[in-house]
């Protein structure tokens, strides 16, 4: 079944016929005690709200998370975000659809950013630590590394996402170490090429959407990375143990908070660089996307941003930069999460409940 429309190209008052993966699904009640279904859908380019107010009984069943549905449907403005008005919808086994259709990418091409790791790994002066990290990134490793989303929904939250995310905080290491002549330089640029290392563990990004594995939930990525780093320091003979301590230090304490899942806070001034930088890219990447996803042109506030506790007040990328932006994979996150449009009946259902393991697990840093 060849998907012609994208999320990326839905118009207002269109009404169309089109292929979705289920991102999320929940079966609530109007007002009125109406039940009606709340969906997420998407495909490689991006993330939709969609609402069956009508025979949502019926439909339910046809629906998981994780699936793929036919849908017929109106796209609808709300609150400058498109929402589908679901008219019928009916189950797609996955057979009939090509899986490409609705995987996120990076829009760097693998190989470059492949070539770009090797380059930043054999410029690590430091003997012992350039040889860690070429006996860490290689082999299984190496491979799923340049395949796994730096998260699950918020940035980076594509194929290649990963790599991408630690090569661009490298590039902030390595331009800001120069400025402070007491940072060690090679010392930064290994714990931002670890720090996140273990999120190919901590995901299962075999398919979208994206989720936890289980050592990901009841380990996390900041543990497991300090265990990678550990094991693979047994191979390097020269490496000495205080170099061991303060990578995993900066890997055990680069979220900043105990808030933020840090089980220590940084320490070092590597440590206190990092999560900045961390911090930093995480956020430019996730105002980029949202920037992207304005239509018109000029400075707009966007909607409120929960997991930032604000509005954000951004210039929307050119006609030029949406386009190139529909070419990425943007997460399948649209940024804040819209209340359900009101429909036939009285309005609203209660709010979703905040995630809070999810929240520390996966937070935005």
């Amino acid at each position: 079944m060849a998907k012609k429309m994208f999320v990326a190209q839905l118009i207002a008052g269109q009404q169309f016929q089109e292929v979705f993966l289920v991102a999320r699904k929940s079966l609530a009640e109007t007002k009125a005690g109406k039940p009606y279904l709340a969906l997420g859908l998407m495909d490689r380019t991006g993330e939709v709200e969609a609402r069956v107010w009508d025979n949502a009984l019926e439909f339910e069943p046809q629906v998981e998370e994780g699936g793929f549905v036919l849908v017929q449907a109106v796209a609808k403005p709300f609150r400058d975000q498109m929402q589908l008005a679901v008219i019928t919808l009916q189950s797609v086994a996955e057979t009939a659809v090509d899986l490409a259709d609705f995987m996120p990418a990076s829009p760097r091409p693998l190989a470059e950013m492949a070539a770009e790791l090797e380059a930043v790994i054999a410029g690590i002066g430091d003997p012992p630590l350039r040889a860690l990290l070429s006996v860490i990134f290689q082999g299984d490793t190496l491979d799923r590394f340049q395949r796994a989303p730096a998260a699950k929904k918020l940035h980076h939250a594509y194929i290649g996402g990963l790599i991408e995310h630690t090569l661009s905080i490298v590039a902030l290491a390595a331009k800001i170490a120069g400025h402070y002549p007491f940072i060690d330089r090679d010392m930064l640029v290994a714990g931002a090429l670890l720090h996140d290392l273990a999120k190919i563990e901590e995901f299962d990004f075999t398919r979208p959407p994206f989720g936890y594995t289980d050592r990901g939930r009841l380990v996390g990525h900041l543990v497991l990375g300090v265990e990678m780093v550990r094991k693979a320091a047994e191979q390097v003979e020269d490496l000495r143990a205080e170099q061991v301590d303060r990578l995993m230090h900066i890997i055990l304490s680069h979220h900043g908070q105990h808030d933020f899942g840090a089980p220590v806070l940084p320490m070092t001034p590597e440590a206190i660089l990092l999560h900045h930088l961390d911090d930093i890219d995480a956020k430019m990447q996730y105002m980029g996307g949202l920037r992207a996803k304005m239509s018109g042109s000029g400075w707009q506030w966007t909607e409120y941003q929960r997991h930032l506790e604000r509005y954000l007040y951004l210039r929307a990328g050119g006609e030029e930069e949406q386009a190139a932006a529909t070419r990425v994979a943007q997460s399948g996150a649209t940024g804040s999460e819209p209340e359900p449009e009101p429909g036939p009946e009285e309005s609203i259902a209660a709010p979703r409940a905040k995630k809070t393991i999810d929240m520390r697990q996966q937070s935005l840093f």
